[in-house]
């Protein structure tokens, strides 16, 4: 397998870059941020800010052919100090020449264990979000992009290739468990990474620069609204029986599961299109997503920097490494009527459930242990205080038992990337889910 050669357009990244504005001549206009920070009175009397005129549909998200900003006229009479504060205060994220003396930044590149291979001016790269500096030339946006496919892609082929018949709907969710936004925020903190009160060119490189606005997930959603409300959990994961069923929130009807993979993210969210940008001219954005994005970008810059095999090495260990009980992420609505449609298209007989033993049915805590089975073949057993439950119970364990079936020896496509990977073996691939 021919694997993806990206060192041709990754130029950016390899190699560290400097802010110019940093060696800028005197008295030349200089960057600077939407609203500059209170500076000391000796310094407010000296510099001067001057507001240029704003085209109200300015673009912060990326970089704008006639781009009209603020600029930061520093005199020639200034301290030598108070030029270098000025210069800093003018600056959206901190400069690429701090990363060397951030004790935060060094402390986090020693916890991760990265090789010296990995510039901690690239690290410092990935602590800045878009919301705190537009640029893309500073910001961790096309590295995160980068980290999002390849967790992406990283987790699905583990999960399907360890589960083979696990539904559409639980796969979404498992992979959401793995690699979602709150899994990543929580890896975040774990990691010792701390969020910036606001972001700045005075700021230590070394904390998760943001603008954040965690209000926009109090907000409530209307029609009129830039802001979409956070994807409910419990709506993410539907039952199998159910799965043709529209949103409350959709105006057509999906037809089927498989539409899942067409019209939904890899964490099976409807995607609504292309993101509206917000209305006002500061772009915010909220913890999980910056996060997210500080996580995407560290992986995008281990592949980038040392390749695939350390970025898959990453990934096992801080991603693949976490508990995940896939069992618990099953649904059914009518687990009896599911069961014997897959005995049906399996070519087993019916499935009959049989009562194996009881305890005090004239008490007033009865147990009932209940098989289900397809001819002599048991396919599962369930307990409960009613036949009615045990009964159910035991057709969603023969369920379970089929969707969470797993090889012994799995073996994923990105093993046999390399030169020295192991030959190619076969997955299972299984039909599909039951569709009722």
């Amino acid at each position: 397998m021919k694997a993806l050669r990206l060192l041709r357009w990754s130029g950016s990244v390899l190699s560290p870059r400097t802010r110019p504005c940093l060696f800028h001549p005197l008295q030349q206009p200089l960057p600077s941020r939407r609203f500059l920070p209170a500076i000391p009175s000796p310094l407010q009397q000296a510099v001067q800010y001057q507001d240029r005129d704003r085209d109200p549909d300015g673009d912060l998200w990326g970089p704008s052919q006639d781009h009209k900003d603020d600029d930061l006229i520093i005199p020639e009479d200034m301290p030598q100090s108070h030029q270098q504060e000025a210069r800093l205060r003018a600056l959206p994220s901190p400069p690429i020449s701090a990363a060397r003396s951030s004790a935060k930044l060094a402390a986090l590149h020693a916890r991760l264990s990265f090789s010296p291979r990995l510039p901690i001016e690239t690290l410092a790269r990935c602590l800045v979000d878009a919301s705190a500096d537009p640029n893309p030339d500073f910001n961790n946006t096309s590295l995160a992009l980068l980290g999002h496919d390849l967790y992406s892609y990283y987790t699905s082929e583990a999960i399907l290739c360890r589960y083979p018949r696990l539904p559409t709907a639980v796969v979404f969710a498992a992979v959401a468990a793995y690699v979602g936004p709150k899994t990543l925020t929580q890896i975040t903190k774990e990691w010792g990474v701390e969020l910036v009160a606001e972001p700045g060119g005075e700021v230590d490189p070394g904390y998760l620069q943001c603008r954040r606005n965690d209000s926009m997930l109090k907000r409530k959603h209307s029609p009129d609204s830039d802001i979409d409300p956070p994807p409910d959990v419990g709506k993410r994961q539907p039952s199998v029986a159910a799965a043709d069923r529209p949103a409350p929130e959709q105006k057509t009807w999906r037809r089927g599961v498989s539409s899942t993979t067409d019209f939904d993210d890899e964490f099976g969210d409807l995607v609504k299109g292309k993101a509206r940008r917000p209305k006002s001219k500061e772009a915010t954005t909220t913890v999980d997503n910056a996060c997210a994005r500080f996580v995407q970008a560290v992986m995008g810059a281990i592949y980038l920097h040392r390749g695939k095999q350390a970025a898959k090495l990453f990934f096992n260990e801080h991603i693949l490494s976490r508990h995940l009980d896939v069992g618990k992420m099953f649904e059914f609505k009518q687990p009896t009527r599911d069961l014997s449609r897959l005995c049906a298209r399996e070519g087993f007989e019916s499935p009959v459930a049989r009562i194996l033993s009881e305890t005090g049915r004239s008490s007033r805590h009865p147990v009932f242990i209940v098989g289900v089975f397809a001819g002599r073949e048991k396919l599962g057993e369930g307990s409960g205080s009613s036949l009615n439950e045990a009964r159910i119970r035991a057709a969603v364990g023969a369920l379970k038992g089929w969707y969470l079936y797993s090889p012994l020896d799995t073996r994923v496509p990105s093993d046999v990337e390399g030169a020295n990977a192991r030959p190619w073996k076969p997955v299972l691939v299984d039909i599909g889910e039951i569709i009722v």
